[in-house]
């Protein structure tokens, strides 16, 4: 493995020598938000991005003509990325999203690229471990619990204190998470959960059996994207999430930035985030935090060792002219940016999903569009497909983007976009015994 290591190592210095295109590996799921940001990135500054995935039969040609892994067999996956590396080098390696990070790390680690600890990213993909480790290193993390799903609750409920969210251990974007007030409702919560850990396909047998519970915790929510360099974190952006995020459900939907939180505040949020990335041990790469802020100061609610969803990563614009795409693969190749943000404001609206049903239509599109300061409305959902809102849910009906002088101005045309959608249904009907 050493010589493997050191075989790469030789070529990628022999093609920079010889002016060849870098080339990195990206690693990601069939149907990840995040693929096509990278590709476009890796186009717009001349990275060749070879794709690798479990979509052998993709109708998309960047996923049909990559590289085919099976993810449910490390080593084999492993053996594959190290003949393709052999065959020609890799500058890095990048896992797309929560499923792929792991597999990345040890793709990278195997072939002597910068990587994170294997054992970071698994802490940082798996709420319930990420939860006891901060607790542990004394970062401010909300009192939780863990339920066994193949035990009795009542006898594991005992001391849970209310009210609280409960959230499966390895899934994103708020799918599954249900706030519970009472037992009687944590009982609902955790029956819904566990039908839906039993369909979300999960490998790993604690994953689709353990939940995580933790204490509410009230107060205005922001999400962090953040490159780390050598251990060290330079935050790109903070986008505050205007909506309150109260529950039953956890729906993201705005996020707006620059972030209207005070410098004061914006610096604790740099240490926290920072002194939790060490307790993790993550030390290379993307991270995307979500925190909340109250009068007791700053709370973790999740890092973990990738970007945002692709299409929200348009939001951010330097003054180098870069994507977030384009900022993670330029660091992936040892580069450090500036980062001197553009002036104004911009934002997204995640568009809700209104209820289940089958999508008729989508009306008031043109007239959204025409909002001061919308830049694009993008449906992604087609006539005649199902929707399915949280917690079972995992897609975005769509988004609004904006970009305007400010923060404020930016939400009030997302807002006012938004109004002018309605969004038509067809509920779904259940067959009847008779």
């Amino acid at each position: 493995m050493a010589d493997a290591a050191a075989a790469v190592s030789k070529a990628v210095t022999a093609a920079v020598r010889n002016a060849v295109p870098p080339r990195i590996l990206l690693i990601a799921p069939h149907d990840s938000y995040r693929t096509a940001p990278f590709l476009a990135a890796a186009k717009a500054r001349g990275i060749e991005v070879l794709i690798a995935s479990e979509a052998k039969h993709s109708l998309v040609s960047a996923y049909a003509d990559g590289l085919h892994l099976d993810l449910g067999d490390i080593p084999a996956s492993l053996q594959t990325i190290r003949r393709e590396a052999q065959r020609r080098p890799f500058a890095a390696v990048l896992g797309s999203d929560d499923a792929s990070t792991e597999i990345a790390a040890l793709a990278a680690a195997d072939l002597g690229l910068p990587h994170n600890p294997t054992a970071a990213v698994q802490l940082a993909r798996r709420k319930d471990l990420a939860r006891a480790r901060l607790a542990q290193a004394g970062v401010p993390v909300p009192r939780h619990w863990r339920l066994d799903l193949t035990r009795p609750l009542a006898a594991q409920t005992g001391d849970i204190r209310f009210p609280c969210v409960l959230k499966p251990v390895a899934l994103a974007a708020s799918r599954g998470v249900i706030r519970a007030n009472n037992i009687n409702e944590l009982t609902q919560a955790a029956a819904r959960i566990h039908v839906l850990l039993a369909r979300a396909g999960l490998r790993e047998a604690q994953e689709r059996e353990t939940i995580l519970v933790e204490e509410f915790i009230p107060g205005f929510e922001v999400a962090v994207e953040g490159l780390l360099t050598r251990g060290s974190l330079d935050i790109l952006t903070i986008f505050d999430k205007p909506d309150p995020l109260n529950g039953p459900y956890f729906e993201e939907t705005y996020y707006i930035t620059p972030s209207r939180l005070d410098a004061p505040t914006q610096k604790t949020l740099h240490e926290t985030i920072s002194v939790a990335c060490a307790a993790y041990g993550l030390r290379e790469g993307p991270i995307h935090a979500e925190c909340r802020v109250n009068e007791q100061g700053v709370w973790i609610l999740e890092v973990a060792a990738r970007t945002i969803g692709g299409l929200c990563g348009r939001l951010l614009r330097f003054g180098t002219g870069s994507s977030l795409e384009e900022l993670v693969l330029r660091h992936a190749l040892g580069e450090r940016p500036e980062l001197n943000s553009e002036g104004g404001g911009a934002g997204v609206l995640m568009i809700p999903t209104p209820q289940a049903g089958i999508l008729r239509r989508v009306e008031g599109v043109l007239a959204a569009g025409k909002v001061p300061y919308i830049e694009e409305v993008v449906i992604n959902v087609r006539e005649g497909y199902e929707l399915v809102p949280l917690p079972e849910g995992s897609s975005y009906l769509g988004f609004i983007f904006a970009r305007a002088p400010s923060a404020e101005k930016v939400e009030a045309a997302l807002r006012a976009a938004h109004a002018s959608l309605r969004v038509v249904v067809m509920p779904l009907w259940k067959g009847v015994n008779v």
